[in-house]
């Protein structure tokens, strides 16, 4: 297509020509732009394919095999069974829990650093949150077990005072014991997440609602709350399947006295498997996968809900 010209024909630098660029040239190069952006991609798709996809894909296939090689749902069928089946309750119930106090603790504490003119409060929280949200494994429970444990500080202090949570019900090798546990990386991880939503809510959005004679309780209620639902879902999904998928806190601070499905896949991985149980672990794990992609699912559905006001 030719180049189209405005009524003056002048293209000298002092004249009123106007070039037009053709709509050919025009779409070719964004296109050339996206491909050379997606480069830079590749290397992260190969680790996943590798490290993720490889072993994911690997996991499922053996889920329907039997001991000999043969196709079979036995393995499934054990899965949703007996103690297994009670151990993928107990891990719902034990990652529902932890991700709701986690999701309401830390919308508060990012709230609160937020709304404060600090900077150095919300660097010191920033960065301490960046270091708690990755920590876990024995240290982390370690920790607990110093401080809340059976002879714990915290226990010795309050059972000196005339009061031991050990003789009213409370227990740190319990469900309720675990939950608190994981809120030590779970509410810095909500923080993280819901700093940036909460700063991309514009201060006209509030200025307006005060001119219109509304309340900060009913800017909260009626625009920043809905409007941060979205995130706040999304946050809470990535709570949940973090959670979920917990291992180490879990087995060095239970032993494996409480029924969880990482629990149970690690016991049959160590080599702790029945006769006629030979890739059960692989069902155990093909079931995992499953509630994470559905909940990746119901993520990335959220996060899109919430990019269209967040650009």
């Amino acid at each position: 297509m030719s180049t189209v010209l405005s009524p003056t024909s002048d293209q000298g630098t002092g004249g009123n020509g106007v070039v037009v660029a053709s709509s050919g040239s025009s779409r070719r190069r964004p296109r050339r732009g996206r491909w050379h952006n997606s480069i830079g991609t590749v290397p992260f798709l190969v680790y996943l394919a590798l490290f993720l996809g490889v072993p994911a894909i690997s996991v499922i296939v053996t889920a329907f095999v039997n001991g000999s090689g043969h196709p079979t749902l036995s393995n499934f069928n054990e899965a949703v069974h007996g103690v297994y089946l009670q151990s993928f309750v107990a891990s719902l119930k034990l990652s529902f829990g932890a991700a709701i106090i986690s999701t309401v603790v830390g919308l508060l504490a990012a709230l609160a650093v937020c709304s404060s003119s600090n900077r150095i409060l919300r660097a010191i929280v920033t960065a301490g949150s960046g270091v708690f949200a990755n920590t876990g494994g024995v240290p982390l429970a370690f920790s607990f077990v110093a401080t809340v444990g059976n002879f714990g500080l915290i226990t010795k202090l309050l059972s000196d005072a005339g009061f031991n949570p050990y003789n009213h019900g409370f227990s740190l090798y319990s469900v309720l014991g675990l939950t608190i546990v994981y809120q030590y990386f779970l509410i810095p991880l909500m923080i993280l997440i819901m700093i940036p939503p909460i700063d991309a809510l514009r201060k006209e959005w509030v200025d307006a609602s005060s001119s219109l004679g509304a309340t900060r309780t009913q800017f909260w209620r009626w625009v920043g709350i809905p409007l941060l639902l979205p995130p706040i879902l999304a946050a809470f999904i990535v709570l949940f399947t973090d959670s979920f998928a917990a291992y180490a806190t879990a087995e060095a601070l239970t032993s494996g006295t409480i029924p969880l499905v990482p629990i149970q896949l690690g016991s049959l991985i160590s080599g702790n498997v029945l006769a006629g149980q030979t890739n059960l672990g692989d069902a155990l794990g093909a079931g995992m996968i499953f509630i994470v992609v559905v909940a990746g699912g119901l993520y990335i559905y959220v996060q899109r809900k919430a990019s269209r006001w967040l650009r």
